[in-house]
């Protein structure tokens, strides 16, 4: 059987489209390190970084791949491909468990018992 795995908590969320949003903007402003793409060690570097981040704190979304991929595209930097990927991913994530919170809610599992129940005479 396959486990389920938990939804990020809303400050894993907000971690991670804090570090995209950095990272992204890091890429821009010091474009001269970062414009060469795959040819740039401070990029691979970067996107490595970034890639292992967003996969510890949210977990594994296929929209990280071509996000990683692009990264390499020189000049490419300048679209902030990290941070969409990483809104993508989270999309309603963390929002869930917070309104939950909010509500008190508690999970609960029904259990019943098996075999027959006799009813009262």
């Amino acid at each position: 059987m396959a486990e389920e795995v938990a939804a990020p908590s809303p400050g894993r969320v907000r971690a991670a489209r804090i570090i995209a949003i950095l990272a992204d903007l890091t890429q821009i402003v010091l474009l001269p390190a970062f414009g060469p793409g795959v040819t740039s060690p401070w990029n691979d570097s970067l996107d490595l970084a970034v890639a292992a981040l967003m996969t510890w704190l949210v977990g594994w979304h296929w929209a990280f791949l071509p996000t990683f991929l692009s990264e390499l595209v020189p000049l490419w930097d300048l679209v902030p491909t990290w941070t969409a990927a990483v809104f993508f991913a989270t999309r309603g994530k963390g929002r869930v468990a917070r309104d939950n919170l909010a509500k008190g809610a508690i999970e609960t599992e029904v259990v019943s018992r098996g075999g027959d129940r006799k009813s009262p005479s």
